[in-house]
């Protein structure tokens, strides 16, 4: 879909400086999980036992098993989030969550926060979720932005930079900055997998789940605009709940 590349994308890149700043998270007042999956979620995970399915550094997994779940597993195959999610753990004083690289038993819940766009094999994830879910279980997911709102290439550069400008010219810029080698999306730290709205409901349709709820939350600012024809491009999270067929 991209249309600029060469020496043209080079002079437009050339203007731009890499920036790691991360924008605030926008929870004020109230917990991100609350915030994501509202009131509702103390209830599904209160007494039992829960997956967090890419935990990251941790702060989720804490924040559940400190607001009713029995019992809170973390897993990431990154072990450098590992480490800093067991940090966080003992400086939160939390016991009943633990952070490993794989589980074996089988779960109440599962949770996927900020994943899905990252995981580099979606359908993979899901079949693993499938075995790692009780029959009566559910999987909580939310993820953004999808790879078609305007900073769904997690570039710090002008909106939907990623859908104009070529991969080749995109990821030679950020070659100046970053020293992992990476030459194509999915092999930047944590991968992208190009998630667009649609692909995640192929992967979930051809998948052991079906949707219970679904729903592409809109930009706020362009929240009059928010319809079948623009979601692609002016949804900002994507979350919903997933049940066994």
């Amino acid at each position: 879909m991209a249309i600029i590349g060469g020496r043209l994308a080079e002079w437009i890149l050339h203007r731009y400086e890499w920036n790691d700043a991360t924008p605030p998270a926008g929870y004020a007042g109230i917990g991100k999980l609350e915030a994501l999956f509202g009131p509702r979620l103390l209830e599904r995970i209160r007494n039992k036992t829960v997956l967090d399915f890419g935990c990251g550094h941790g702060h989720e997994a804490i924040e559940m098993a400190r607001y009713g779940a029995a019992q809170v597993i973390g897993i990431d195959i990154r072990e450098e989030s590992l480490i800093a999610a067991r940090a966080n753990q003992t400086a939160s004083g939390v016991t009943n969550c633990r952070f490993v690289r794989r589980c074996d038993s089988q779960v109440d819940v599962i949770t996927s926060i900020d994943s899905f766009e990252h995981f580099a094999q979606p359908d993979q994830v899901l079949e693993e979720m499938s075995r790692l879910l009780k029959p009566d279980g559910c999987v909580l997911f939310s993820f953004g932005p999808p790879w078609f709102h305007p900073l769904g290439g997690h570039f710090p550069l002008f909106p939907w930079a990623h859908l104009i400008l070529t991969e080749k010219a995109l990821m030679q810029w950020r070659s100046r900055y970053k020293t992992d080698g990476a030459k194509h999306f999915a092999e930047v730290a944590g991968g992208l997998n190009q998630m667009s709205l649609r692909k995640f409901e192929r992967v979930v349709a051809a998948s052991p789940f079906k949707l219970e709820t679904y729903e592409p939350v809109p930009i706020r600012a362009v929240r009059p605009l928010h319809c079948g024809l623009t979601r692609e491009f002016f949804t900002a999270i994507v979350r919903g709940t997933l049940v066994k067929r």
